[in-house]
C-alpha cells in the first residue's frame, strides 16, 4: 500500500479542530486502503504519546506544539521525518511549508496541501506574523503538486492570486449525532434550556463577530441565546463575558470537549448563529447543518457558498436582530429542511475521504462531486 504522511494536526483521535476531524476521518475511511502516518503533538496529547497505532493508523508523536510559533518547527521537523518513507505527504496548514522548495530538488513523492482559510487573514495574528503566513501560503502554492481549497471561494482565491487551479474539498458533518431532545441530566445542568434558544459555538476571536452578535441579543431581551466558547483565553473574551454575563437571555459556557452534550445543546436550539467571517468552509457550520439547524450566517462568500445561500444572512448587529424577531416556525422549519439536505448532498465523510484517496493515488486526478444518496433517499430528507 502507499505510504502518506498527514502532517500539520495536534493528532488524532480528534479532540480539537477541523484538521484533526478531518485525520480523524481519513484515517477511519483510508487505512484499509494507504498505509497512513498521521504525526501528534504530545503538548496536545501528553497521556495518549505511547499509543503507537489508532485504527489501523501508524502515530508518531513531536514534542512541540501544534499551534502558534511552535507549529513551524513541529511542521518542518514532521516534514524531514516523512522524507525518510512517505510516498505521499499531505500537508495541512502552510505553517511548514518554506521547505517545500528545498526537498523539490530530490524527493520524487507526492505533495499535497491543503492551505486552510487563508490564515494570514485572522485579526488575531501580528503584522510580522501575517505576512510570514501569507508567504508561506505563496511557497506552499507554488511548490506543493496538488492544493486543496475547501471552499469555492478560496478556490477562486488561489486561481487569481496564483494562477494555479486548486481541487474544492470540503469537510464531512456526519458524525455528529442526531437530534435527541434535552436529557434531565442536562437540563439539570443547564435550567435555562427549558425555554427557547438561539445557539453558537466558536472560537472567542475577533473574526467570529461575537460582539455583533451579543449586542444583537442584548437588543432582544426576548430572545435567549446560548453561547459555547474559550472565553478565557483572550483578552478578547474575557472583556466580552464580562460585559454581557449580566444579562438575563444571555448564557456564555466554557467549552464543551463531549460530543454528545454538544450535540444535544445545538441540536435543540431555534437557530443556529454562525458568525464567522474569516476562513473557509467552517466545520462547526456543517456540523450544525448535518444536525439539520435552521441558520443566520454573516454575510460573506465562504458562508454562502457552504449554504448555497439558502440560509439567512447578516451584516451586522441591526440586521441579526431583524432575523431573530422576524422568523417564524414556518420558516425555521423550512431552513431547517434546507440545511439538512445540503449536508447530506455534500459534507459526507465517504464522499471527502473518496476524494482525498484520488488525490493521493492518481497521478492526473479529476475529482468529481459525486452525489452519495440515490433519488429515494434524497424524498426521504425532503419528506
Amino acid at each position: 500500500m502507499q505510504k502518506v504522511a498527514i502532517i500539520g494536526t495536534a493528532g488524532i483521535p480528534a479532540k480539537y479542530g477541523g484538521f484533526e476531524t478531518l485525520a480523524h476521518h481519513l484515517a477511519l475511511n483510508l487505512s484499509e486502503d494507504l498505509d497512513i502516518t498521521v504525526y501528534c503533538s504530545t503538548k496536545n496529547y501528553p497521556n495518549e504519546k505511547e499509543s503507537k497505532v489508532w485504527k489501523n493508523t501508524r502515530l508518531i508523536y513531536l514534542p512541540f506544539s501544534a499551534n502558534g510559533v511552535q507549529s513551524i518547527i513541529y511542521d518542518a521537523v514532521s516534514i524531514i521525518h516523512a522524507l525518510m518513507y512517505a510516498q505521499s505527504m499531505l500537508i495541512l496548514g502552510v505553517s511548514g511549508c518554506l521547505l517545500l522548495p528545498f526537498i523539490k530538488w530530490f524527493y520524487k513523492g507526492k505533495i499535497i496541501v491543503n492551505i486552510d482559510g487563508m490564515e494570514w487573514r485572522r485579526a488575531k495574528w501580528s503584522g510580522f506574523a501575517k505576512k510570514f503566513l501569507k508567504f508561506s501560503e505563496k511557497v506552499a502554492v507554488k511548490f506543493a503538486d496538488s492544493v486543496i481549497a475547501d471552499n469555492a471561494s478560496i478556490q477562486e482565491y488561489v486561481k487569481k492570486e496564483y494562477k494555479k487551479n486548486a481541487f474544492l474539498i470540503e469537510y464531512g458533518a456526519d458524525h455528529v449525532s442526531e437530534r435527541q431532545p434535552i436529557s434531565e441530566r442536562t437540563l439539570s445542568e443547564f435550567p435555562f434550556l427549558v425555554l427557547p434558544y438561539c445557539f453558537k459555538v466558536c472560537r472567542i476571536e475577533p473574526e467570529n463577530n461575537l460582539d455583533m452578535i451579543l449586542d444583537a441579543f442584548a437588543a432582544s431581551p426576548e430572545h435567549n441565546l446560548v453561547v459555547v466558547g474559550n472565553w478565557k483565553n483572550s483578552e478578547y473574551g474575557i472583556e466580552l463575558r464580562k460585559q454581557y454575563s449580566n444579562q438575563d437571555n444571555i448564557f456564555l459556557l466554557d467549552p464543551i470537549y463531549d460530543q454528545q452534550k454538544l450535540d444535544e445543546l445545538r441540536g435543540n436550539c431555534r437557530l443556529y448563529i454562525h458568525g464567522h467571517s474569516a476562513g473557509g468552509t467552517n466545520p462547526s457550520l456543517v456540523e450544525a447543518m448535518h444536525l439539520g439547524l435552521p441558520i443566520a450566517c454573516f454575510d460573506v462568500s465562504f458562508n454562502r457558498n457552504t449554504t448555497e445561500s439558502q440560509a439567512w444572512f447578516f451584516q451586522d448587529a441591526l440586521s441579526l436582530k431583524l432575523i431573530i424577531n422576524a422568523v417564524k416556525v414556518k420558516q425555521l422549519n423550512e431552513k431547517s429542511v434546507s440545511m439538512l439536505y445540503i449536508a447530506k448532498k455534500r459534507y459526507v465523510w465517504r464522499l471527502i475521504a473518496a476524494k482525498y484517496k484520488t488525490l493521493l493515488l492518481e497521478k492526473y486526478p479529476v475529482l468529481q462531486n459525486v452525489e452519495l444518496e440515490d433519488v429515494k433517499n434524497r424524498q426521504a430528507v425532503l419528506s
